[in-house]
């Protein structure tokens, strides 16, 4: 008994450290940008888009279609690093233990 008490006084632990750590990553901004930074873009730490920056030169509308592109490119440059981020926080709560793919903590 000894043991699953001691596992269950972990599993609290770990579930506290994934509740500061989902704070912490929401209260960050993660930049991304496109196009040798003409459209930037800032992400929250839940992924919602908070700002978007476009160089007055894309702003010909001829240009258009490369506007569009070059956005949706710094969004996910800007989503990768908050993946990124978040598996490093990850990786900090759990002590470097390697979760199976989609398996999200708390449970």
């Amino acid at each position: 008994m000894k043991n699953l008490a001691s596992l269950m006084k972990q599993a609290t632990q770990m579930q506290s450290k994934m509740e500061a750590m989902q704070s912490t990553l929401e209260a960050m901004n993660i930049d991304g940008s496109a196009g040798a930074g003409m459209v930037q873009v800032v992400l929250s730490g839940k992924g919602d888009m908070r700002s978007i920056k476009i160089d007055p030169k894309l702003a010909d509308p001829e240009e258009m279609e490369m506007l569009q592109d070059l956005i949706v490119a710094a969004c996910a440059d800007a989503r990768k690093k908050l993946d990124e981020k978040a598996a490093e926080e990850m990786q900090k709560v759990t002590g470097g233990l390697n979760l199976p793919p989609g398996m999200k903590l708390p449970f």
